[in-house]
């Protein structure tokens, strides 16, 4: 994908879609390197061609985890803590 607005113009690859507002897009920004930037959706524009950065890119989404939350496709389907323990810890008494 293409990433245009405020700024230059930059060549990236789509990470996550956490709504249907935001978008993660991996980058490569020349003062600062590889790294990811929330984008509106509007701004993204398709690319024809592979980008020399591409590569980069790539490994950069290979190392990175996956998002810890559900995202909105998941319909609040993401699950909490570990299995086999559905409630929290009780109250302990002190030893009166």
């Amino acid at each position: 994908m293409r990433v245009t607005g405020s700024g230059p113009t930059l060549d990236g690859i789509v990470f996550d879609t956490p709504s249907r507002l935001k978008v993660v897009v991996a980058v490569v920004d020349p003062g600062r390197g590889p790294g990811f930037r929330t984008v509106n959706p509007s701004t993204l524009t398709e690319r024809e061609t592979e980008g020399s950065d591409d590569p980069e890119l790539r490994l950069l989404i290979r190392r990175t985890q996956p998002s810890v939350r559900g995202t909105a496709r998941d319909g609040g389907n993401a699950r909490k803590g570990a299995a086999g323990f559905a409630r929290g810890a009780s109250h302990r008494t002190t030893g009166k």
